[in-house]
Formats: structure tokens, C-alpha cells, sequence
């Protein structure tokens, strides 16, 4: 193991600041609210990809979670692109309801959604996949994901068979068993870090006539 304090860990701690979350300020619509957060953390020099997002999944009755990256959100929900065959495929086919995560740690602010993901048309997936880099595009049919990869190497060669079925500059048509996902939003919990530990934190519940708002403890 390495050598490491693990004593230090229970003491890993840090004061959030002042700036509140108020249920006046955070108004009745969350998509309103997500993206005025999602444009601060896209403008803040310390946040990489303010669209990455933690999405879960149940795995053979196990929570499983990863990173992918938001692509659009409409009052519909919210639309990402995978490969269909991926674990995280094969786990929303057997069980859509998901959770995202979107952890933007440099502004004590974290979002949390649950949902229901369904495929988008395949329309909507052509359309993204053909603005994608070729490079991208390349790697959606040279990568089996989440298969089991005997080398670096194999990966590589598939890349190049493909990269020269599909040369820079050509028209590459999108896999059948690459698309695209929308989550269609549940609830809405928007915490933001206060001092002494008094977080804010508001949940947004769709419910049938429009958003169920409330505060809870932290």
C-alpha cells in the first residue's frame, strides 16, 4: 500500500461558503434553474467539461456508475450518446430508470437527477454523429465497448481498418449500435455547500400538473 497517512482522511474537511440557494432564487422551473448553473460551471476556469455527468445504472441488481457527457437537454430531458451494446446499454434496455450526477466541485454545487432513458429516433442520432470529429466517429465503429480487449494493439488495428474503410474526409455512416439516449426527468435536487454544513438543498418533483418543490435537511 502506499504510503500514506490514512489518519489524514477523517480530517479532509472544507468550509463552504456563504452564497445560498433560496427557493425565491431557484424559481418553479428546474431546466431553468440547470442551465443558469450549467452556463456558471461552463464559464468557470476550474471545471473541465461542465457537461460531464455520473449516470448509474443497475448492473445484474448492483448500482454501476460512469462519466458521460450531456449532449442537449429540452424540456423533454436530457440527451446523451453511447454505444447500444455497452454495459450501460445493455443496462438501461433491462432497467431505464437512471440517475446523473453532475459534480461541479470548484463552486460547492452539485446537481442530481432520476429518470427514465429511452432511445432518441434514429434521426436525431444521424444528425449528431455526423457533426462529430471523424476521429470520433472512427473510434464509435473500431471500439466493441465495454468487450473484453486482449491489447492496446488490437484496439489500435481496428481503428486503422476502419480509418481506411472510412477515410478523413469521406461520409462515415453511423453504427447501428451507436445512439443516442434522453433521460426524461423524475426529480431535481440542486445542492449548493453552506457554512457549518447548513447545505441547500432543493428537490424538484414532476408530478402531473407541473414541478413539486421542497427543501430538504442536508
Amino acid at each position: 500500500m502506499a504510503d500514506f497517512d490514512r489518519e489524514s482522511i477523517s480530517q479532509m474537511r472544507k468550509s463552504y461558503g456563504e452564497k445560498g440557494l433560496a427557493e425565491s432564487d431557484a424559481g418553479g422551473d428546474p431546466i431553468e434553474l440547470f442551465l443558469s448553473w450549467l452556463n456558471d460551471a461552463a464559464q468557470n476556469p476550474l471545471i473541465v467539461e461542465a457537461n460531464a455527468m455520473v449516470l448509474s445504472t443497475i448492473h445484474d441488481q448492483s448500482p454501476i456508475s460512469r462519466t458521460v457527457l450531456l449532449k442537449d437537454i429540452t424540456t423533454q430531458g436530457l440527451t446523451f450518446f453511447t454505444n447500444y451494446s455497452s454495459r450501460k446499454g445493455r443496462d438501461i434496455e433491462s432497467n431505464p430508470e437512471v440517475s446523473l450526477l453532475f459534480p461541479w466541485y470548484p463552486m460547492e454545487r452539485q446537481v442530481i437527477i432520476t429518470g427514465r432513458a429511452t432511445r432518441v429516433s434514429a434521426e436525431e442520432s444521424d444528425k449528431y454523429f455526423a457533426s462529430r470529429p471523424w476521429s470520433s466517429q472512427i473510434g464509435a465503429w473500431a471500439s466493441e465497448q465495454s468487450q473484453s480487449l486482449d491489447s492496446r494493439q488490437t484496439l489500435e488495428k481496428r481503428w486503422a481498418e476502419y480509418s481506411t474503410r472510412y477515410p478523413e474526409g469521406s461520409e462515415v455512416p453511423r453504427p447501428v449500435h451507436w445512439g443516442g439516449y434522453r433521460v426524461t426527468p423524475h426529480t431535481f435536487e440542486f445542492w449548493q455547500g453552506r457554512y457549518s454544513r447548513l447545505h441547500d438543498r432543493i428537490r424538484y418533483t414532476n408530478i402531473s400538473h407541473g414541478w413539486e418543490i421542497e427543501r430538504l435537511f442536508p
